[in-house]
């Protein structure tokens, strides 16, 4: 089937556009991107956060028609899925129905019907049906309207060009320090620099530097020339600026970000916008004006029309009764269902199924006879690559463990000892509002800084013998033997020599006993916020978070608070393996935060009074879950009681097991080449430091649902890592303020994971980054493809998939289930419009538990409906 589409009017996006101010057409196409985070504080993003106004399925047939993205897996996919066991072929027939009865039907319900389930089955129309001389005849005389979207440059075959253009400017104005020569006029801000520059740019002809001569400064009049010039009428400017957006979505998400880091998104973007259309016109300008393209297809009415006729019970006949409206009205009809409704239906089944499957673990559990007194009590992040080394935690001992977001509700931005810049430390829609500083009295840290300047003036100095033309000559003289004998190791004996330059770079990196400015000490004179907390601050955030959890009463002796990170080698991706809660960074530093103000007598004196009474004899400490080898590092142990002593060394004597069950069960999912390893802790550790290793582990992959209640309720359930587990007790949250909360926060950070890993599963070319064998880090921000590529804004194709031909992530929308009462989701729904857009719309789905009845509620649009919203 052709991916050209039939439109029979124009959208109302376009409509719209006519006569809007330049600022507003440029924020209304802003909405097909999403900003990028540089690559060392890589953040999952949802890339169509801006669409969830429309719902999934319009989104995708918009992107699909328009710019040919393709939101859905392939059907192979789905057939793959079916032959697994994945997808009930119940859930196919059900959707099918519950379709057809919401959906307005363009012939009687029994054709409509037949047509849809051979669609659904069926790949392609049978070749014979589609040789029908008067079938061809009757396709050949059909109107059709193209809206596939087409700027001046794709249209004279210049893209590639305006590409390489954009990309060099991009670079070179992003460039953060690393190139020996820096851009000039940066001051000038993108379009600024540009102007200033291209007029001199030898890659550009004599002709074309000619007409930038008397070209506006000014981005947005530049902008506005550039639309007039080209031709672009009112109306379209929105999908022309769309699709100028979306030629280099990475480049252009890396704009917005840095514009939002600078307080001026819309500037940024109509920067970037100015630039690029002011090339496109010079490359177009002796083409201009052009023809006015030819909107018939006739290559895609033959196969809807067999369709129809082969499928629909028609014949030839009966198509030549039927009125012009009714034929258009009927391709638009199997159009739209070949290419958009069926997968839905498809991904709708396997989600339908994957949910069954999960409510029937959670459900017929066996419930625990009650246990002694948790020994421990262990706070982990809502990580999808927790619930394993939960599970095996909890079966090793009398161990509780929780679930949070892993920066536990701190809103800090985190300072290292003698750090230079502060790094955000909590997720990326919640603003950091205090400074927490690390520091250290001076004798202890004067042998760390010495060791530090050190290996900083050896870098320094390569660096710059590279750069310096003479004696770049002599530096693989120099380094060669050295750099050599570092090649062979690494290649040879991984594991040895990556294990001995771990452990040299640990011993290097080795800080002194720092302390943390948990107290108000004034302000940070760059960004003015606080630095410490007041001693009500530290109060509140250690109430919310037991509170939210649930954690209020019953403290074990030991209170463990993990906070998790990935080790790996050679891996530009690496901060996506760490906690997207805490900014792309390691959660270990909120850990530390977080127990320390657990501990502090006046904040228990306080929580002991608004009835949380934390006995004296229960001790916080800091820890790490190392995600790739599945080990927990304590961060900071401060004096304990004797309980937490003996609660301490029987937590350590128990996770060496844990560590080696977690490890086996995580080394059978990654490929591997021969059989399972016989020491799955050694292969584990290998992973992590071998420099060739293209899947140190799988990240957040496979995950499908975020399951926000009572431990109790999946305690001994095989999850298999794929959910997401955040603590919550209804009968702590009367007004629902924490449920609010966990949705605002957490959840909507597991969405955004969710639609990452789906986006660079399903659509890789468009929002994936590629083979990671073959990118090139780009300036510190970024990679790409070779050295001429789009800014990669995804994940790379070793993270989703387990080879080229085979999908190791299910691409489905993720699933919120809540274990509440229906009126705190009512309540809820009602509250948070925007919650409730997003699941209106299918940006992801919801359940419930009734806590007392134990009764499993989907809350899907009929449901929906019946909740008066505010």
């Amino acid at each position: 089937m052709s991916r050209s589409v039939i439109s029979l009017e124009r959208s109302t996006e376009a409509k719209k556009a006519a006569a809007c101010p330049l600022e507003a057409i440029v924020s209304e196409a802003a909405k097909v991107i999403a900003p990028l985070w540089p690559i060392s504080a890589f953040i999952a993003r949802h890339p169509w956060m801006g669409m969830e106004d429309k719902s999934f399925v319009d989104a995708a047939d918009r992107l699909q028609e328009a710019y040919g993205i393709d939101l859905y897996p392939p059907m192979a996919v789905f057939h793959a899925a079916l032959s697994k066991g994945e997808i009930d072929v119940s859930f196919i027939e059900r959707r099918l129905q519950r379709w057809l009865d919401d959906e307005p039907l363009p012939a009687p319900r029994h054709e409509a019907e037949r047509l849809c389930r051979a669609l659904l089955w069926n790949d392609a129309v049978p070749e014979e049906a589609l040789q029908v001389p008067e079938l061809i005849e009757l396709a050949a005389a059909m109107p059709l309207r193209s809206v596939s979207i087409r700027t001046r440059s794709v249209r004279l075959g210049l893209e590639k060009r305006l590409d390489q253009q954009m990309i060099k400017w991009c670079k070179l104005f992003y460039d953060p320090g690393e190139a020996a020569w820096a851009l000039p006029h940066r001051e000038r801000g993108f379009y600024g620099a540009w102007r200033r520059l291209a007029p001199l740019d030898p890659s550009l002809s004599k002709e074309e530097r000619k007409r930038l001569f008397d070209w506006p400064h000014h981005p947005e009049e530049a902008l506005q020339r550039a639309l007039e010039q080209l031709g672009v009428q009112d109306e379209e400017a929105v999908v022309y600026l769309e699709a100028h957006l979306l030629a280099l979505p990475g480049w252009a998400g890396m704009m917005v970000w840095q514009s939002r880091q600078a307080g001026d998104e819309m500037g940024g973007l109509i920067d970037y916008l100015a630039v690029r259309l002011s090339l496109e016109w010079v490359f177009t300008a002796p083409h201009l004006p052009l023809k006015e393209e030819e909107n018939e297809d006739d290559r895609a009415v033959g196969p809807l029309l067999a369709a129809w006729i082969h499928w629909g019970g028609m014949t030839l006949d009966d198509w030549r009764r039927l009125s012009l409206k009714d034929r258009q009205a009927r391709l638009v009809f199997a159009d739209r269902f070949w290419r958009i409704g069926r997968r839905h239906l498809w991904l709708e089944a396997w989600e339908d199924t994957y949910e069954a499957k999960l409510k029937e673990a959670v459900l017929t559990r066996q419930p625990e006879e009650p246990k002694e007194q948790a020994a421990a009590q262990l706070l982990f992040c809502i990580d999808v690559r927790s619930e394993p080394f939960r599970r095996h935690v909890e079966a090793a001992g009398p161990f509780e463990t929780y679930g949070c977001a892993g920066f536990f509700g701190l809103p800090i931005q985190t300072r290292v000892l003698d750090g230079d810049d502060a790094h955000p430390s909590c997720p990326a829609i919640v603003a950091p509002q205090h400074e927490i500083n690390e520091t250290a009295s001076p004798e202890t840290a004067a042998p760390y800084r010495r060791r530090r300047d050190l290996f900083r003036f050896v870098g320094r100095t390569f660096k710059k013998i590279k750069q310096h033309l003479l004696a770049g000559l002599l530096l693989p003289e120099m380094s060669g033997p050295w750099l050599g004998l570092h090649t062979i190791a690494r290649s040879a004996a991984p594991a040895w020599a990556g294990q001995a330059i771990h452990q040299a770079e640990m011993s290097a990196q080795q800080k002194p006993k720092t302390t943390l400015s948990l107290d108000r000490q004034g302000h940070d004179e760059t960004t003015g916020l606080p630095i410490g907390l007041t001693k009500e601050e530290q109060v509140q955030y250690v109430k919310q978070l037991l509170v939210n959890i649930g954690l209020t009463s019953s403290f074990a002796p030991l209170v463990v608070v993990c906070g998790h990170e990935s080790e790996t080698t050679n891996n530009p991706y690496a901060s996506a393996l760490d906690c997207g809660a805490c900014g792309g960074a390691a959660g270990a530093f909120n850990a530390r935060v977080f127990a320390a103000l657990a501990n502090l007598p006046h904040v228990r004196d306080r929580l002991a009074k608004e009835g949380i009474v934390i006995p004296d004899e229960t001790v916080f400490v800091a820890a790490e879950h190392i995600t790739t080898v599945d080990e927990l590092r304590w961060v900071e142990v401060p004096p304990l009681s004797e309980a937490a002593k003996q609660s301490f060394e029987q937590l350590k004597q128990a996770l060496a097991g844990v560590s080696r069950q977690a490890n086996a069960e995580r080394m059978a999912k990654l490929p591997h080449v021969g059989v399972m390893p016989r020491d799955p802790v050694v292969e584990a550790r290998r992973r992590a430091v071998d420099w060739s290793e293209i899947r140190p582990e799988w990240g957040l992959a496979g995950n499908a649902a975020f399951l926000i209640g009572r431990r109790a309720l999946t305690k001994g359930v095989h999850l298999d890592g794929r959910v997401f587990l955040h603590s919550y007790d209804w009968r702590e949250d009367p007004t629902g303020e924490a449920l609010a909360g966990i949705i605002a926060g957490p959840a909507t950070v597991g969405q955004w994971i969710n639609l990452q890993y789906y986006a660079s599963t399903v659509a890789p070319h468009h929002y994936g980054s590629g083979d990671k064998t073959i990118q090139t880090v780009t300036g510190g921000i970024g990679v790409m493809q070779g050295n001429g590529s789009d800014l990669l804004a995804g994940l790379p194709w070793q993270s989703v998939a387990a080879s080229d031909r085979e999908w190791f992530h299910s691409p489905l929308r993720l699933l919120v289930i809540i274990e509440a009462p229906s009126s705190y989701i009512e309540r809820l729904l009602n509250e948070n419009s925007e919650f409730r857009r997003k699941v209106q719309n299918g940006w992801l789905r919801l359940a419930s538990i009734d806590p007392d009845s134990g009764a499993w509620v989907s809350w899907e649009a009929g449901r929906l409906a019946s909740v008066q919203q505010r």
